[in-house]
């Protein structure tokens, strides 16, 4: 037997006297949960605008906000002028669609947190609170079908708008976010082979055993990583609303909370996004060097501490996300699509069969979860990582801005234009 189809029996075997919280109780903390992670899911998109300033001020060497409150006041600030800002209806808009737009970009990134697992599970009187609102089994497999809805909003904003720069920016939102939702999806199928499941807290529990997935699965995390900033429309992929080209795009005719409304929707995804590259492939809250948060016994503080690590990992990704914007230039349309049909899809599809193979290999062998699996997958990946970035990439694969020429093409060329400047030069003199 495997050592995934034999863990949740371990769990079954060791902890069985505290199952979950049934009926009221189960009511009642449910709807608590929802309150909480609202509230704090609301507040930190707020507070993300306010980081997201400060950080760029730090690495541009200048001041941040620092008049309303002494910059923490900003965010409540410009809530409180978005409020108060006139809400225009453009001549020409489709009144429904142009309203329901920014709703339905904002819902998926929001609703997604429904199913993400944020800590150990807390012991109480009433039995065992998981700490993740809903836990479906098929919680993986939601969050992309859930967050694969959200470029309707975008589209829809673009298309309602009666404006050609908002059109353009639709129409280039909806290519790049159905480009990078196959990569995202094919990069996950790895995570899945090795846990056997679909279910978040299965993800975590396999990790907590056979080693954190980016070890493991170095690649898989690679294209899920730039396919998550292609998603979020963050830089160095925010061509639907390229200011320098299409003025603000999708959201060019928006304003007031419908126009605060999409940003809010842009930091809710990178938060979203940070939550599941941490989930799968960063051990999500699981407490190092413990196996009693997976197994109990449970504590109350052992709970507190694995969502203070998850917190840690999700801040990490955050501060990841501004700065590679504030670092990095966007690229052109036609590199966009080229690293993303070209070279992430191919490469995901690669790493499948590859993986897979591995997995085959080693289960002939009998080698299951645990020290030596970890040690040959993540030997195995340090192997692709090399072949793939150090051999195969020489600036040709991934379409840059410029080629890397061999110097006697360029030696070529110069000769080429130096008999070209001879003629020019005689009859002008």
């Amino acid at each position: 037997m495997s050592a995934t189809l034999a863990f949740p029996m371990l769990v079954q075997a060791v902890s069985p006297r505290l199952g979950p919280v049934m009926g009221g109780a189960w009511f009642l903390f449910t709807v608590l949960k929802m309150i909480v992670i609202f509230t704090i899911y609301m507040v930190g998109v707020a507070m993300l605008t306010l980081a997201e300033r400060k950080i760029s001020a730090w690495i541009q060497d200048r001041h941040g906000p620092n008049r309303v409150g002494k910059g923490w006041l900003q965010p409540a600030a410009d809530g409180l002028k978005n409020f108060m800002k006139e809400e225009t209806m453009p001549a020409g808009v489709n009144k429904p669609l142009f309203v329901l737009a920014p709703i339905l970009s904002f819902i998926p990134a929001l609703t997604a947190w429904s199913v993400i697992p944020f800590g150990a599970p807390i012991p109480t009187r009433w039995g065992r609170v998981d700490l993740v609102v809903a836990d479906l089994p098929i919680g993986f497999l939601f969050i992309l079908a859930l967050t694969s809805l959200a470029v309707y909003g975008i589209v829809l904003a673009g298309w309602s708008s009666n404006n050609k720069y908002a059109l353009l920016g639709g129409l280039r939102s909806s290519a790049q976010m159905v480009s990078y939702e196959i990569s995202m999806g094919m990069s996950t199928i790895p995570i899945l082979l090795l846990a056997g499941n679909v279910s978040l807290n299965t993800i975590i529990n396999q990790q907590a055993w056979g080693g954190w997935n980016v070890v493991n699965l170095t690649v898989a995390f690679f294209i899920f990583m730039v396919a998550a900033f292609a998603e979020t429309n963050r830089l160095p992929f925010d061509l639907p609303e390229a200011e320098s080209e299409l003025i603000a795009g999708y959201h060019t005719e928006y304003s007031a909370m419908k126009f605060s409304l999409f940003f809010i929707s842009e930091y809710a995804s990178m938060v979203t996004a940070s939550a599941l590259m941490a989930t799968l492939f960063f051990g999500g809250w699981d407490v190092p060097f413990t196996s009693h948060d997976n197994i109990g016994p449970y504590s109350g503080w052992l709970s507190l501490l694995s969502i203070g690590i998850f917190l840690g990992k999700i801040l990490f990704f955050l501060f990841l996300f501004m700065w590679i914007r504030w670092t990095l230039p966007r690229f052109r349309y036609d590199q966009l699509m080229s690293l993303g049909w070209k070279f992430m899809l191919p490469l995901a599809l690669v790493y499948i069969v590859l993986i897979a193979a591995v997995l085959l290999g080693l289960s002939a062998a009998g080698i299951h979860e645990g020290f030596m699996s970890a040690t040959i997958l993540g030997s195995v990946n340090v192997a692709l990582v090399i072949i793939l970035f150090a051999i195969l990439d020489r600036g040709r694969i991934i379409s840059p801005a410029y080629v890397r020429m061999h110097p006697r093409e360029i030696e070529r060329l110069r000769r080429l234009d130096r008999r070209a400047r001879v003629p020019a030069v005689e009859a002008a003199s």
